[in-house]
């Protein structure tokens, strides 16, 4: 076996404490989900109210992308990761604290800004360290393992507020990015030769060209609607519908529920390794995977909501596996990206690109809300499977929007590889 180089070695460093810092701002952004119980006692609120944490969340994340895309471009990976820690240590020590629902709102909005300054830094580090045949691997990698943050808010932080309480669980969970920051200072760079790499300095007009020119490129569209339609159903169920659907909509136990939901977890995790391998040894046929994937998940969804009565569990488990894979299936997006855009304009390509699916996950998780109400008038706990098959029924809309779009966008970037650049056209379609 041949011994990995010094500059390899500095690659995997990087990737690994960046990762961890990743890590730390998944589990602040699903912590919550532990505690809407506490949260409703402490702040004397409804489940409406509730869900405004999680929905606001998700818009401030989404909204956030392209402006720190351009950010990324101009002070580099280094730099805004260290805001964004800093953001989000700050942010849940505020909810540590609050003790009123305004407070408590403000603290979630400054978590979602301080989480998206995270992922693109990231992702920015793979391409930069990484040689370009191991980027797809890493990248997969950052996504699946970045779900266990997700994992290790459940168990330890419901142990944590059930021990120590509201406040002393978010501040031991705040003083987590604390030794995190110390990491980052001592071992994360910009680049191999780089501790902190500007970029040019960004004016109105370098800011319009920078996107205009990313969104030009047909290589950027096609990875906005990839991640636009691999990804919503996965979060949409995992952040807040999933439970309901089964319990309500399918009439299932919690624990059935929560095996479900563990699943799609595992599913996710799962699959990321397999998709990095097929995305590697065959770049061409990376939208025909996408296609394949969403398709599966199609159908899966369109046998369960048409089965009649409740579905059987092992369907619900094969529905948990389809969607699962979608959540991998969405960072494809970002080797669009990659392979389409030069370095300097890679932060706004990867801003554009990961507001797709969570703009979809918001706009899936509002409309689920206002179905349900509108099947179920006058109630807000006694959702029906009707209700359910109705509201759950609306990603078909996002499903054809985003097909349409990938297919447009698919015909469109293999044009252009064939007319600018038959050469790379050639070496592609060797490897597959």
């Amino acid at each position: 076996m041949t011994e990995a180089s010094p500059q390899q070695r500095g690659a995997l460093l990087v990737w690994f404490v960046g990762l961890l810092i990743y890590l730390l701002a998944v589990f602040h952004r699903s912590s919550l989900a532990v505690a809407g119980l506490a949260a409703t006692e402490r702040f004397d609120i409804t489940a409406a109210q509730l869900s405004t944490f999680t929905m606001l969340q998700l818009l401030v994340y989404t909204a956030m992308q392209i402006p720190v895309g351009l950010i990324l471009d101009r002070f580099g990976s280094r730099r805004v990761m260290l805001t964004g820690l800093v953001t989000l240590t700050a942010a849940q020590t505020l909810f540590a604290v609050a003790d009123t629902y305004a407070i408590a709102l403000i603290a979630r909005v400054i978590v979602g800004i301080g989480d998206a300054m995270i992922f693109v830094c990231l992702l920015r580090l793979v391409n930069t360290w990484f040689v370009p045949r191991r980027i797809p691997f890493f990248t997969q990698m950052t996504g699946v393992l970045g779900q266990l943050g997700a994992i290790i808010a459940a168990v330890p932080m419901t142990l944590a507020l059930r021990e120590l309480g509201w406040t002393k669980a978010y501040l031991l969970a705040a003083a987590i990015g604390i030794v995190l920051l110390i990491a980052l200072l001592i071992f994360i760079r910009d680049s191999p030769v780089e501790r902190s790499a500007s970029g040019p300095a960004m004016s109105l007009t370098t800011i319009r060209r920078s996107l205009a020119e990313s969104w030009e490129h047909p290589g950027t569209r096609l990875g906005l609607w990839t991640h636009f339609t691999t990804q919503f159903s996965a979060t949409t169920l995992g952040l807040l519908w999933g439970y309901p659907f089964f319990v309500r909509g399918e009439n299932l136990s919690s624990g059935q529920a929560g095996a479900l939901l563990t699943i799609l977890v595992v599913a996710v995790m799962a699959a990321g390794p397999a998709l990095a391998w097929f995305i590697t040894r065959h770049p061409w046929h990376r939208s025909t995977l996408v296609l394949a994937i969403v398709s599966a998940i199609v159908v899966m969804w369109t046998i369960v909501l048409a089965w009649r009565g409740d579905a059987p569990f092992w369907l619900l488990v094969l529905l948990m596996v389809a969607v699962g894979v979608g959540g991998p299936a969405s960072m494809i997006g970002f080797d669009f990206g990659r392979s389409f855009n030069p370095e300097h304009r890679m932060g706004a390509a990867i801003g554009i690109i990961n507001q797709g699916g969570f703009f979809a996950s918001l706009v899936l998780v509002i409309a689920i809300g206002i179905i349900l109400d509108w099947r179920t008038p006058g109630s807000s706990t006694a959702y029906t499977p009707e209700a359910f098959r109705w509201a759950m029924s609306f990603q078909y809309v996002l499903w054809g929007i985003g097909l349409v779009q990938i297919w447009r966008y698919r015909v469109q970037v293999r044009a252009t590889i064939m007319r600018d650049e038959p050469e790379a056209y050639g070496r592609t379609r060797e490897l597959g």
